[in-house]
């Protein structure tokens, strides 16, 4: 099954807008097809895809929420406690579309959170849109981490702050650089007249490591003592997994009143959808009467502030603890595993194989759900080939998900995984390492692993993917198979 979800993949990337079916077409589809052949031709186009018969370690299921009963018996309860709930909220914010329960609910988060007050919003993108597009001020200056969400970008498209400044990931020496620079430069910031934006997250997305925010806060505090340096958190990976019943970074290391603003999101490891922003009522008061994105959008309806409710009914009342210690039991348990694979020191010498997050995981003092695995670019998909004919759901992220150069497997664990499930991915990855070591190592002319020659072999057999065309002109297989072995390491 899995291996032929990736063929259904790789069929889709055939090229279309020269067919002969798109050139009966309209002028507009033919010109839409022909965009999404240029991201065809580099086998990089999205697909929708449907989950498989595979374990999972991809989702964002993290405390495995969505697939349980205790989140679903809990949202039912609360349901129960509303049996004359309106379905939809008939309007926006500002209109018809607040209500009783909308505040009490914000009211709860802010408390659970420690934060003064809280407005919810439809999702995590249109909630870092929201705070970019309407808080920092003319004259404003924004610095980020060179790594935070594109939604963060998409709202600074709309900012009033034309300065902005990015700083190399996690690094607290150049994040000092970028501050002062920036006080060397801005003579209203350095006056204490205008503010400095600082955007980072909590856990990063991709890279799956944990921002160094003491550090940062502190940094900020030594350069700009007046406090006009203020901190926006993304917490959309730390929710419910990180600090004290799940409640963040921020909460973790007690930093609630040196963070300005944080956004949390419900979609990932609660297992709900929308969005919180939590601040003081000053900031909250700016959003609802200047952010685009709550202005002109229908409010969250009953259902969807009655699922954030649930789920945060089992945070408050302890229930998913036990649940968010086996994460990190997990991960730990996967990078003992990996790091005494004998094979793990000599793919690692040769690039065939790097885990950074595996270096000093036993003095940490938390590891994350997300692990991205590294090996060399072009054997990206020779390393998800094998898992996915292992049974094991974990997918390649590729440009523009992550920088070109940059792409790798990223793996995501969750409460219900088993022990016996981490160790058969930690020993499947040793095995596909193992492989990859023997053809390197080998003069014969055989380059292909495996698992990648099974996929292909089905490819040229017609399962699926007859005809399917690749970027340098070839069919089938063999074409597929040629463009990765050419591609750039």
């Amino acid at each position: 099954m899995s291996a032929l979800m990736l063929a259904d993949w790789i069929k889709a990337q055939q090229p279309r807008g020269t067919t002969a079916k798109a050139k009966t077409e309209s002028v507009f589809y033919r010109n839409l097809e022909e965009e999404l052949d240029v991201r065809r031709a580099e086998h990089s186009l999205v697909t929708l895809r449907t989950r498989r018969d595979a374990i999972d370690f991809s989702s964002n299921d993290f405390l495995s929420l969505a697939s349980s009963g205790l989140l679903r018996m809990a949202f039912f309860d609360e349901l129960a406690r509303h049996p004359g709930f309106q379905l939809g909220s008939t309007g926006s914010r500002l209109l018809d579309g607040n209500n009783t329960y909308i505040e009490a609910v914000e009211r709860e988060l802010a408390a659970f959170h420690g934060a003064e007050a809280a407005i919810i919003v439809n999702s995590g993108y249109e909630a870092n849109g929201a705070i970019f597009s309407a808080i920092p001020r003319p004259g404003d200056v924004v610095v980020y981490d060179e790594l935070i969400h594109a939604s963060v970008h998409d709202g600074l498209k709309e900012s009033l702050a034309l300065t902005r400044m990015s700083f190399r990931h996690n690094d607290v020496d150049d994040f000092y650089q970028a501050l002062l620079s920036v006080r060397e430069s801005q003579p209203m910031v350095r006056r204490g007249e205008r503010s400095v934006i600082i955007s980072v997250e909590s856990v990063y997305s991709m890279d799956g490591d944990v921002c160094p925010l003491r550090e940062l806060v502190a940094a900020a505090k030594d350069i700009f003592p007046g406090g006009n340096a203020v901190f926006v958190i993304d917490e959309a990976h730390s929710t419910g997994v990180l600090g004290p019943r799940g409640a963040g970074l921020v909460n973790a290391l007690g930093l609630e009143k040196e963070i300005a603003i944080r956004m949390h999101t419900f979609g990932k490891a609660l297992a709900s959808s929308g969005a919180v922003i939590l601040a003081n009522d000053t900031i909250r008061t700016v959003l609802i009467n200047h952010a685009r994105s709550i202005i002109y959008t229908t409010a969250p309806s009953f259902p969807m502030l009655a699922g954030i409710r649930a789920a945060y009914s089992l945070l408050k009342s302890g229930m998913t603890q036990q649940a968010q210690d086996r994460v990190q039991l997990l991960v730990r348990h996967f990078f003992k595993h990996i790091v005494a694979k004998p094979v793990w020191a000599q793919a690692n010498e040769m690039g065939i194989l790097n885990i950074p997050l595996s270096k000093d995981w036993e003095s940490r003092e938390f590891v994350t759900q997300i692990v991205p695995v590294w090996t060399r670019q072009r054997y990206n998909y020779f390393l998800v080939f094998h898992l996915q004919l292992a049974k094991f759901c974990a997918f390649p992220i590729d440009f523009p998900v992550v920088p070109k150069g940059t792409s790798r497997v990223r793996l995501v664990f969750h409460a219900t995984n088993t022990e016996a499930e981490v160790e058969g991915l930690a020993q499947a990855i040793a095995q596909w390492a193992e492989e990859m070591v023997d053809i390197e190592k080998s003069a014969k002319g055989v380059r292909i692993p495996t698992a990648a020659r099974q996929v292909y072999s089905w490819m040229s057999a017609g399962e699926n993917c007859n005809g399917v065309a690749t970027a340098n002109g070839a069919s089938g297989a063999n074409g597929f198979q040629h463009l990765r072995l050419t591609e750039a390491a």
